[in-house]
């Protein structure tokens, strides 16, 4: 049952084995400040978010399949590429990290949509949970493998080279294993049936679906604090222990990465619990409200808020204390990462679902983690009053502390998500090729219903009566 969604993870998984587990290392061999490290994530979000559209624009038209495998391939070659840098050239690894962004945005921009054509209701989100597993199992088997490949090779390097492999398990099995689904098929609208639009009607239609606009604000939240965590807390980590001197800094490579290990552990686990919890809890409250969805994101969001600044208050003092906050924020943050994508698919019709991917991923990485992380580090490096190991400490912990206020704004996206979720549901659900719309639909009113113009006549009497109630 799971085949056609677990041959998408490998790749999910792989995209986060790259230089993140090893930032103190790089830092050092570069020698570059923390704004200069934050570029790594920046650029590469950037690449990724402004080629979704292109992407999403393909996806919705091309063969599904064949755009995912040209990308995952060449993101393998430019992810070997990028091992190779030579220590002068620090702005050919912020290049390669750009074109890695390529075969992202062919991927997660299409991916879902694939899913979404596979399984519907509880069983697509069920489906959806296991798919969406990759990104925190991924970006904690980020930190774990760099760190562990960096203390057993001695060089940093190595912990490019492992993950294109990964891409070329994920291009055999879509090849090999994914079937391409006719778009709508099993929700009993195929594809055939769904009128096209172009892409500018596809966005105009997009900006006027209230829960789609609300829940992409509420998920770029979650993108700005993920984005922040992923790059900076190990290196947070190690710098509250040097402060607090349970550990040497970082003179000479290779550093010390036990903190990148611990870290990618909890990452995993709370990843885990987190994205299952999000879906099972969401699965029992839809028995009691429809609105079920953009509560459990809006309370992921608010529960992990407290707990992330706890972790980052309690540094200084308990690095156990520390370790169990950030276990538990992150997996409150996890709870979002099924659901926010399954309220997409039920919210907007097939044919514009991998462009309203897209937007969301331009979206929430353009406000999210493609300036969170070098944001963090420029912030980081304003409020260092000296290069003493206290401000280099102290600087990154007051600017993380944006995270949970940020977490909380997200949550109020999710809370007003749920003000409009039921009609925009039923819309979708409903939707029809716009031939009985307009113009067209009035003029059916007005004559003969007949077994050809029915479903036209009906759906006008629908759209007649949503605006009506909405003038009452």
């Amino acid at each position: 049952l799971c085949l056609e969604v677990i041959s998408h993870m490998p790749y999910n998984t792989g995209l986060f084995l790259s230089c993140l587990g090893v930032l103190p290392d790089i830092e050092q061999y570069f020698g570059i400040n923390d704004g200069k490290s934050g570029l790594l994530q920046t650029v590469f979000i950037c690449s990724y978010m402004f080629l979704a559209p292109v992407f999403g624009y393909l996806g919705d038209r091309y063969n599904r399949k064949l755009i995912m495998s040209v990308g995952i391939g060449f993101w393998s070659i430019v992810t070997l590429a990028s091992s190779y840098t030579p220590r002068e050239y620090f702005w050919l690894l912020l290049l390669t990290r750009g074109l890695v962004g390529v075969g992202e945005a062919s991927y997660s921009t299409i991916a879902p949509t694939i899913i979404a054509d596979l399984y519907v209701k509880e069983r697509r989100t069920q489906m959806l949970s296991v798919f969406y597993f990759a990104i925190p199992v991924g970006s904690g088997l980020g930190y774990i493998v760099g760190s562990k490949v960096d203390d057993l090779a001695g060089d940093w390097h190595w912990a490019l080279r492992v993950t294109p492999a990964l891409g070329l398990v994920a291009v055999a099995l879509l090849l090999f294993v994914v079937k391409e689904p006719k778009r709508g098929a099993i929700e009993a609208r195929p594809e055939h049936t769904l009128q096209r639009t172009s892409w500018l009607g596809d966005m105009k239609a997009l900006c006027r679906n209230p829960s789609f606009v609300l829940s992409s604000f509420g998920f770029t939240a979650v993108a700005f604090v993920t984005g922040s965590l992923a790059l900076w807390a190990p290196a947070f980590l190690f710098r509250a222990a040097v402060f607090t001197k349970g550990r040497p800094p970082c003179i000479k490579g290779p550093c010390d990465t036990s903190d990148s290990l611990y870290f990618g552990i909890i990452t995993v686990l709370s990843g885990i619990l987190g994205v299952a919890s999000g879906a099972e809890v969401s699965r029992r409250l839809r028995l009691r409200t429809p609105r079920a969805d953009p509560l459990v994101c809006a309370l992921g969001l608010l529960l992990s808020a407290p707990f992330l600044y706890l972790a980052i208050v309690f540094a200084q003092t308990s690095p156990i204390a520390t370790y169990v906050f950030i276990f538990l924020g992150e997996t409150f943050l996890s709870m979002n990462w099924a659901i926010v994508a399954d309220i997409l698919l039920y919210v907007v019709v097939p044919t514009r679902r991998s462009t309203a991917e897209a937007f969301q991923i331009v979206l929430s990485h353009l406000l999210g983690d493609a300036g969170s992380p070098y944001l963090i580090g420029v912030v980081s490096d304003s409020l260092k009053q000296t290069d003493s190991y206290l401000w280099q400490f102290r600087s990154l912990q007051l600017s993380l502390l944006t995270c949970s206020f940020v977490a909380v704004g997200g949550g109020a996206f999710f809370l007003a998500t749920a003000l409009f979720i039921e009609k925009d549901r039923q819309r979708a659900a409903n939707y029809a090729p716009s031939a009985c719309s307009g113009m067209q639909g009035a003029m059916l009113l007005a004559n003969t219903v007949t077994p050809a113009n029915y479903r036209c006549v009906r759906v006008s009497i629908e759209r007649l009566t949503i605006v009506e109630s909405n003038h009452r």
